[in-house]
C-alpha cells in the first residue's frame, strides 16, 4: 500500500461516565453538553443542538427543513421516534406540474419554490421535547442557548465556511440570492469571521415561548407563504397549519447478535436494512477490511439495497410498503445469490440519485437515555428562498418525488415524498428474558450516501473491532448512479489501496480513486457514541457491560464530541 494513503485513525475516542453529545460542529456539541449538566436528558440537548446546528450550519440544516429522530427509553428499553417530515402543498398535483410543462423527462428544476414541502423541523423539535425529554427543562430554556448564539454571534468554522461560500455560488449561478439574513454583505462568511443572526434568533425565541403555533401559524408562517408564492410556488397557510409530527415505531434487523434500528419509511432506514441483511452472508471479516473482496462484495450489496428502496419506498399512507417481506432473511439470501465474486453485476435497475446536505447528531444522557437526530434542509441551503426577517432557508424535499404516474413515489397533494433522512440506534438482539439493551447510537449524513455509511461505520466496529473514532477515520466507499453516463460508480476515499480499486475495476467497476480534499464530503459526516466498548475483541463480553461511554466525530465535518 502506497504509504501516503496507509490509515491510521486521527483522534482518540472521548471516553466519559455521566453524558455525551457529539455533532458537526463544537459550539453545537457545546450547548447539548450544557443542557446535559442543566438536568435535561438526551431528548432535550439533541432539540438544542438541532437548534444550535441551524445557527452555525444554516446552509444544512434550520427550521425550514425536516427532521427524525430515535429514542431509546433508559428505563423501559423501548425504542420509537419521530417523524418530522413535511408533506407537499394540497395544491402539488402531478396535473399541475404537467399542466406547467413539467415531465418525468423534465422535472421541476431542484431549486424550485414548488419543490418546497411544509417544514417538519420546528414540529419535530417541540414533540421532541414534550414526549421524550426531562420536563426538568422548558422548551424556551432548550431552545435558549442556540438562540444566544444566533444574536451575539459566532466564527464560522472551516469546512462550513467552504461549503457555505460554494453553495452560494452555486444559487448566484442559477439566478438566485440567498437572502440578506443569510449572507454579510452580499457574500458568504470565511472561516473564523463573527456571522450573526438575530432574525433566526427571533424565530426561536417565537418558537420556545409559544410553541408549534410560533412557526405553522402568524408571522412565520405568512412569511413562507409570501416567499414561496412570489417564486412560484402553491403552498398555502393551510398546508402549514395542518402539519403534525408522526410518532413512529423503528424497524430493524439482527445481524451477528446485535440489532440494528432505524427509522420506517418515508425514511431510507429500510436500506441500510436490506444492505446488512444481505451482507450477512458473506465472510466479511475473513476477505478483509477495504480489500477488493470486502469492497466488491458491499458495492453490490448497495446496488440491491437501493434498487429495492428506491423502487418501494414513499409515503406509508399513501402506498402499501411490503417491509415483512423485503426484511425477510430469506428474502435477502436470494438477493444475495446475485452477487459473483468476479465480476460486477449487469442490469441492477437503478433510481433517481440526488445530493444532499444534512447535519447528524447524538446524545447518551446519565440515565441512559439516548437520541439519534438528524436534521436537513436537503441540497445545500434547499431552494435558497429565505422568508423575511425569519433567518432561515426553505428546504427542497419536494426534488426528490417521481413525475411517473405510477410510480409509489409520484408526487401528489399533501404526500411525504422518499425521504434520505436516517438517524439509527444499535441494541443486543433482546430476548424474553430482558429489555434491549442500548450499544450505540450512530449517523452518518449525506443523502444516499446515508445507508452506506451507517453499514460501513457499524461493521468497522463489529467486524473489525475499530473503536468509535476509528470507525470514522477510516476510508469510505460511495456508491452511487450516474445518469448522464448511465451507470453505477463506485467513489474511493483517500486511504484505499491503489491495487484495490485496480481489482475493482478488474471486475467490471467504474472506479474514482482517490477521492481526497474537500471532495471527501460526499461520503458523509458521521457521530458514534456507544455504551461500554463491546467492539473490542480483546474484553471479555462474559464480564458484563460498562457504563463507560466512547465516542466518535467525523473528521470531515468540524465537530467534535464532548463529555463529562
Amino acid at each position: 500500500m502506497d504509504a501516503e494513503f496507509t490509515f491510521s485513525s486521527r483522534r482518540s475516542p472521548v471516553v466519559c461516565l455521566h453524558g455525551c453529545a457529539a455533532s458537526s460542529q463544537p459550539l453545537a456539541t457545546g450547548v447539548g453538553l450544557d443542557i446535559l449538566k442543566r438536568g435535561g436528558n438526551a431528548a432535550d440537548a439533541a432539540v438544542a443542538i438541532a437548534a444550535a446546528l441551524a445557527v452555525t450550519e444554516p446552509g444544512s440544516t434550520g427550521p425550514g427543513g425536516d427532521a427524525f429522530c430515535l429514542f431509546y427509553n433508559g428505563n423501559t428499553g423501548e425504542i420509537s421516534g419521530i417523524n418530522g417530515s413535511g408533506r407537499s402543498p394540497a395544491a402539488q398535483t402531478l396535473d399541475l406540474l404537467q399542466g406547467r410543462g413539467y415531465t418525468a423527462e423534465a422535472p421541476v428544476p431542484a431549486i424550485h419554490a414548488l419543490n418546497v414541502t411544509v417544514p417538519g423541523a420546528p414540529a419535530c423539535w417541540c414533540d421532541a421535547v414534550q414526549l421524550f425529554g426531562s420536563h426538568k427543562l422548558s422548551l424556551q430554556e432548550v431552545l435558549g442557548g442556540a438562540a444566544e448564539l444566533a444574536e451575539a454571534g459566532f466564527p464560522v468554522a472551516e469546512v462550513t465556511a467552504h461549503h457555505w461560500g460554494q453553495r452560494a455560488d452555486a444559487l448566484r449561478h442559477a439566478g438566485k440570492e440567498l437572502g440578506g439574513d443569510l449572507l454579510i454583505d452580499g457574500r458568504a462568511p470565511n472561516h473564523g469571521q463573527l456571522f450573526r443572526n438575530p432574525a433566526l434568533a427571533q424565530t426561536l425565541k417565537e418558537l420556545g415561548e409559544c410553541g408549534k403555533p410560533a412557526f405553522y401559524r402568524g408571522r412565520v408562517a405568512r412569511a413562507i407563504v409570501d416567499v414561496i408564492s412570489q417564486h412560484g410556488g402553491v403552498m398555502t397557510l393551510d398546508d402549514l397549519s395542518s402539519h403534525d409530527s408522526q410518532v413512529i415505531t423503528p424497524i430493524s434487523t439482527d445481524y451477528k447478535g446485535v440489532r440494528l434500528w432505524e427509522p420506517p419509511p418515508n425514511s431510507q432506514g429500510l436500506a441500510a436494512l436490506l444492505v446488512l441483511n444481505i451482507l450477512d452472508n458473506f465472510p466479511l471479516k475473513a476477505v478483509g477490511h477495504n480489500s477488493s473482496d470486502y469492497i466488491h462484495v458491499l458495492v453490490e450489496a448497495v446496488r440491491l439495497a437501493l434498487t429495492d428502496a428506491l423502487r418501494n419506498l414513499s409515503d406509508p399512507d399513501r402506498v402499501t410498503i411490503p417491509l415483512e417481506s423485503l426484511l425477510d432473511k430469506d428474502y435477502s439470501h436470494q438477493r444475495a445469490q446475485r452477487i459473483s465474486m468476479d465480476r460486477a453485476m449487469e442490469g441492477v435497475e437503478p433510481g433517481l440519485m440526488t445530493g444532499s446536505d444534512t447535519v447528524y447528531f447524538c446524545v447518551i444522557d446519565s440515565q441512559g437515555n439516548a437520541c439519534s437526530f438528524v436534521n436537513s434542509v436537503y441540497m445545500g441551503f434547499g431552494t435558497g428562498l429565505v422568508p423575511k426577517d425569519c433567518g432561515f432557508s426553505l428546504q427542497n424535499r419536494g426534488a426528490s418525488f417521481s413525475l411517473h404516474r405510477n410510480h409509489s413515489n409520484c408526487v401528489a397533494g399533501g404526500k411525504r415524498p422518499y425521504h434520505t433522512l436516517m438517524p439509527a440506534l444499535l441494541t443486543d438482539s433482546a430476548h424474553k428474558s430482558h429489555k434491549p439493551r442500548l450499544l450505540a447510537t450512530l449517523g452518518v449524513m449525506g443523502a444516499f450516501m446515508q445507508p452506506q455509511g451507517h453499514v460501513q461505520v457499524l461493521l468497522n466496529m463489529l467486524e473489525f473491532g475499530m473503536n468509535p473514532q476509528q470507525a470514522l477515520d477510516a476510508p469510505r466507499v460511495y456508491i452511487h448512479y450516474d445518469h448522464k453516463a448511465d451507470q453505477w460508480l463506485v467513489n474511493l476515499e483517500e486511504g484505499v489501496d491503489q491495487e484495490v480499486a485496480e481489482e475493482l475495476r478488474r471486475r467490471g467497476h467504474q472506479v474514482n480513486w482517490p477521492i481526497t480534499g474537500h471532495q471527501r464530503s460526499q461520503f458523509g459526516r458521521g457521530q458514534i457514541i456507544t455504551v461500554g466498548d463491546w467492539w473490542n475483541p480483546s474484553v471479555n463480553q462474559a464480564d458484563g457491560p460498562t457504563r463507560v461511554l466512547w465516542a466518535g466525530s467525523d473528521p470531515r465535518a468540524d465537530g467534535c464530541a464532548q463529555g463529562y
